[in-house]
C-alpha cells in the first residue's frame, strides 16, 4: 500500500480499476462479482471513482437499469501507473527466492486463489 499511497487508493478501488481496464464496458454487477465484493459496496467505491475522474459509467442502451463501465484516460494512466507500482513490489516480495522458487510459490498461489473461484 505504501507503493500506492500517492494514488490515494484503497485496494478495492484498485481491483476495480483492474477489473474495468481488462473489461472496457463491463456492467456493474459483473464487475462486483469479478471483484468478489458486493454490488452496494463496489457501487459506492465506483462513485468515489467516478469522483475522481477515473471511471466513466454509462446506462445500457438496451436495458437503462444496468451501468457499463470505462476507465477514463486520467484512469486508464493512473491505473498503469499503479500496475507498475504493484509490479515492483511483487518482485521485491520474491527477492528472497530463487527464479525456480518464485515461479512455484506464484503458481501454488494462482492454484489456491483459482480453487476459491470455482463453486463448490
Amino acid at each position: 500500500m505504501a507503493e500506492l499511497s500517492s494514488e490515494d487508493v484503497t485496494p478495492v478501488q484498485f481491483a476495480i480499476l483492474n477489473a474495468v481496464m481488462d473489461t472496457p464496458g463491463i456492467d456493474q454487477i459483473t464487475l462486483a462479482g469479478r471483484v468478489a465484493f458486493d454490488a452496494a459496496t463496489s457501487g459506492s467505491v465506483i462513485g468515489r471513482l467516478e469522483t475522481k475522474g477515473w471511471i466513466r459509467r454509462e446506462p445500457d442502451s438496451t436495458d437503462r437499469r444496468r451501468k457499463l463501465l470505462w476507465l477514463t484516460a486520467s484512469g486508464e494512466e493512473a491505473s498503469l501507473q499503479m500496475k507498475t507500482a504493484v509490479e515492483q513490489v511483487q518482485l521485491n516480495l520474491l527477492k528472497p527466492l530463487n527464479q525456480e522458487d518464485a515461479a512455484t510459490l506464484v503458481r501454488l498461489l494462482s492454484k489456491l486463489v483459482a480453487g476459491h473461484e470455482t463453486p463448490v
